[in-house]
């Protein structure tokens, strides 16, 4: 699957030099002035604007250079010193100058590192590598100083190819004498592909004339908050249809095997791919191109890959495809119009005689037409509308890993609950205090309500939980939330030209009890473990996060029940789950992630086995996460009657809807909100 770019010759390594840097010394001024508009715009409208200084030129080169060569193996020292004496504190000068020439520089200094290596690649690829002679490897978490010297590029090349070829051979069996046994045959083939995509991918980065220059405007703009990015109309075209659950689709799902190759999982039958009658599961992709640009995916990035696919710019794919090993073949497919089942609420009923009614809201998406009713909150009233039909006793709301989405569907799913009065304080870039009030009088459901979140749950999503928190409209249990608290809105960057946008902070919420869950999250009512908690990034692990304060109070409301009754089922679901088997091993597994994720690295030697015992250790607590549930108290989901005679009406929705079915049927977080609904039915008000 070795699909190369074809090498460039002396001379066009010479031409695309100097085309480079001409086109860059051309693109300076350009550079500048968006910057300039960006920085204009930010100091006008954000809610905490900083001034352009050192502090921001320290963060900006770094990011850029950490960018650029993260493994520290491209540049030499003396290289990024020179830089880091020129730029490292001088950027902000240069930018409020008009200036920015730094960009051809750093550019030029970049492509000379990436041409050189790609030499020594091609230089190892010929040799013999030695496997006898002693030595050691150690892991960085995070980014390290730079050391790399002209003397040591080879060796040190040939340590990091030593190294990941030990641990593919690592993983192509789990008996280590046949491994050892075979190692020369098993080495050659190894090697050869390792360095094969390796000289591929540095060729695919000369090749592309990397465009530092969007990198450069994102760096500039998360110095003043992390969710405040530049966006160019594609970019913001697609980030725009990222929070509709209808858009342009090919019709199907890919997965990586273990040689990190791209295979076909699932092909939609109602999906254009499937309609090309070419398409099969289990196809390997080979290549993707669009029209303009084609994508190897031995060495292209697996970013550049998705961008490539998930654009709404890119409606025509050609996708070139192997199937079993046999020969390639292309296959061109025009995206259509799709609904996102996995993107999409849906619900089900637990249990016979106490019925439960769940609903799953994967994100807060948005009828961004305005002439249909297809956004999230619609869509959860009329879920629970069917669910009342069957008479349910309390609802599940599941906000798990929602990452948020549309804050007016939010406001709005928020008033279907809470009778009414106010759900949020709003303050901008002025200071200024505004009031968000319920905007629809009575509520679509009165019963109890449990819901769920974890630490992917954000914006939009902790927008929602905090009210229902604060209302005592519902119980919240789960993990400790993101800490988004800031709103974004994207604003042209010139009122004239569509070309560049700024998504940009405006606004910080505050609870009405005069709190923020900004930086710190939202606490839920009952705290339970999750897988990854201590890996998972939060608002708090930005750098430039905008940090955590409070309000004085000032707004009446009127809370649903009294606290103490939820505090009191709060405290029997913490008791009843003290000794849980499975919530206390997560916290077990998670204490062992910690220390491969989080602890520093030991050295390892560069022997087969110990790169071999590593990767079993990796691979056993893998499996120990895979395969570990709760299959002893499997729930009883089903269908909601109205939901059943619909799927006999579409009967393609029914693979996706066993598949959610069965998922919820031995997850412990649904058992328990199952008991708290019925704990509440117990109690009194």
């Amino acid at each position: 699957m070795n699909h190369e770019f074809p090498f460039m010759k002396k001379i066009s390594l010479l031409l695309f030099l100097l085309t480079s840097t001409l086109s860059f010394s051309q693109n300076s001024a350009e550079t500048c002035e968006i910057l300039n508009k960006i920085n204009a715009l930010i100091q006008a409208e954000h809610l905490r604007p900083k001034p352009v200084d050192d502090s921001l030129s320290v963060f900006v080169f770094d990011n850029l250079i950490n960018e650029l060569d993260p493994s520290r193996n491209i540049l030499f020292k003396s290289e990024y010193d020179e830089l880091a004496q020129k730029y490292r504190y001088n950027l902000d000068n240069l930018i409020l100058k008009n200036d920015c020439s730094f960009l051809s520089d750093i550019k030029a200094q970049y492509v000379n590192g990436l041409l050189r290596t790609k030499k020594v690649l091609e230089k190892i690829q010929t040799l013999p590598i030695d496997y006898i002679k002693k030595d050691t490897i150690r892991f960085y978490k995070k980014s390290f100083a730079f050391y790399l010297k002209e003397e040591d590029l080879e060796k040190v090349w040939t340590k990091k190819l030593r190294y990941q070829i030990l641990d593919d051979i690592a993983e192509m069996s789990n008996n280590l004498d046949s491994l050892k046994t075979n190692f020369k045959s098993i080495e050659q083939v190894s090697k050869n592909q390792i360095l094969t995509n390796e000289i591929c991918r540095f060729s695919t980065l000369i090749d592309s004339n990397t465009k530092l220059e969007e990198k450069l405007y994102n760096f500039f703009c998360t110095y003043f908050d992390p969710h405040t990015a530049y966006f160019s109309d594609d970019s913001k075209t697609s980030f725009v249809a990222s929070l509709s659950k209808e858009h342009l689709s090919l019709g199907m799902t890919v997965n990586l095997n273990e040689k990190n190759e791209i295979i076909i999982d699932e092909v939609d039958p109602n999906g254009p791919a499937y309609q090309t009658g070419q398409i099969k599961k289990g196809d390997q992709i080979i290549s993707i191109s669009n029209q303009k640009e084609t994508l190897q995916v031995s060495c292209a990035s697996l970013e550049s890959i998705s961008t490539m696919i998930l654009s709404e710019t890119n409606k025509h794919i050609t996708l070139t495809l192997k199937r079993n090993s046999g020969k390639s073949f292309d296959v061109y497919i025009e995206k259509q119009v799709m609904k996102d089942e996995e993107n999409s609420v849906f619900s089900f009923i637990i249990g016979k005689n106490n019925k439960v009614g769940y609903v799953k809201i994967p994100s807060f998406y948005a009828d961004l037409d305005g002439n249909s009713r297809k956004g999230c909150a619609d869509d959860v009233a009329r879920e629970v509308i069917k669910l009342q039909r069957d008479s349910i006793k309390g609802l599940v709301i599941d906000l798990i890993d929602n990452g948020g989405g549309s804050m007016e569907e939010a406001i709005k799913l928020a008033g279907m609950f809470v009778d009414h009065g106010p759900l949020s304080i709003v303050i901008d870039s002025k200071k200024e205090k505004s009031v968000i009030n319920d905007p629809l009088r009575g509520v679509i459901y009165r019963g109890p309500i449990v819901v769920l979140v974890n630490s992917n749950t954000a914006s939009a999503s902790e927008f929602f939980s905090s009210i229902m928190q604060d209302y005592n409209r519902a119980l919240l249990l789960g993990s400790n939330t993101l800490g988004k608290a800031t709103m974004q809105t994207i604003l042209p960057l010139e009122e004239e030209k569509n070309t560049d946008y700024l998504k940009i902070t405006i606004n910080k919420f505050y609870r009405i009890t005069g709190k923020s869950h900004q930086f710190i999250g939202v606490k839920p009512d009952v705290v339970l473990p999750e897988f990854y908690e201590d890996v998972y990034q939060k608002e708090s692990d930005f750098p430039t996060a905008i940090k955590n304060d409070s309000i004085e109070p000032f707004l009446k409301y009127k809370t649903y029940v009294k606290r103490n009754l939820i505090d009191k089922i709060a405290a029997n679901s913490s008791a009843r789950l003290s000794d849980n088997y499975f919530f206390n091993n997560i916290k077990k597994i998670n204490l062992k992630i910690d220390q491969l994720v989080n602890s520093p690295k030991a050295e390892i030697p560069m022997t087969l086995d110990s790169v071999f015992k590593q990767k079993k250790i990796l691979n056993t607590l893998w499996t120990e996460i895979n395969t570990f549930n709760d299959e002893n108290n499997p729930l009883d989901v089903y269908n909601s009657s109205v939901n059943q005679f619909l799927l006999g009406a579409y009967p393609n929705e029914k693979t996706i809807n066993q598949y959610q079915m069965d998922n919820l049927k031995t997850n412990p977080y649904l058992n328990e909100a199952v008991n708290i609904i019925n704990d509440f039915n117990g109690g009194s008000k």
